[in-house]
């Protein structure tokens, strides 16, 4: 990839945030970039690092971990995030544990349990965020809507190794991005709910490159982009 096109990309995406979010009467930095990664090569994440992003969303651990070593061997100093955006499996959580910052998809008490116990043996507080399921399609992982506020208020009866600042969801695939907004709208009332019931969640990662500007018209402040910024996978 040469890096001025990447330079392009990652540009426009940052405008098109802050003009969605200047139209929805948000601060642009209440936003933020993951950059998606998977199935991308090394090679694309070390230019985009070059060029600032730091936040770096992988579904597979074993992807990750590779990508994070070189990037940390390639230029130690650079202060990368790397966030577990795919579905995670419970044997996957060690090693999980040990490569990301943050992790999007948590999605059933058993899985938080695990989580919890592995970053408390590795001395690491994880950010996580509840992945809640709102449509019926089989490829779609997360939680029922009726299982959210049991799930979060197991996690923060937890030790202080999980750090639970949100939800996530994935909505279908639509070719018309206003097709995913009543399921942007509904991620944002359940927060809502949750916080008038006493659990305070700052953050909504809910959007993709087909529809990242309407998620953030409805609240979003995780935006998860890889096509956008990379190309064709």
């Amino acid at each position: 990839m040469v890096a001025d096109n990447l330079s392009e990309r990652i540009s426009s995406v940052f405008r098109r945030i802050c003009h969605a979010a200047m139209r929805a009467g948000r601060a642009p930095e209440s936003v933020s970039l993951v950059a998606v990664t998977k199935h991308f090569p090394v090679s694309a994440v070390a230019e985009a690092v070059e060029l600032g992003l730091r936040i770096f969303g992988e579904s597979y651990v074993g992807e990750a971990a590779d990508k994070r070593e070189t990037i940390l061997r390639e230029n130690p100093l650079s202060s990368v995030s790397w966030h577990m955006i795919g579905h995670l499996q419970r044997n996957k959580v060690k090693r999980a544990v040990s490569v990301f910052d943050c992790i999007h998809s948590i999605d059933s008490i058993a899985l938080a349990q695990v989580v919890d116990e592995y970053a408390a043996k590795a001395g690491k507080t994880l950010d996580v965020l509840i992945q809640v399921k709102l449509s019926e399609e089989d490829t779609k992982t997360g939680i029922a809507e009726a299982g959210v506020q049991a799930l979060a208020e197991r996690i923060k009866g937890f030790n202080k190794n999980l750090n639970l600042i949100g939800l996530m969801a994935m909505p279908p695939f639509f070719e018309d991005p206003e097709q995913s907004r009543p399921y942007f709208r509904r991620l944002s009332d359940i927060r809502d709910t949750l916080a008038a019931r006493g659990i305070e969640l700052t953050e909504l990662s809910m959007g993709m490159s087909n529809d990242f500007e309407t998620a953030i018209m409805e609240g979003a402040t995780m935006v998860r982009v890889g096509s956008e910024i990379f190309g064709s996978r």
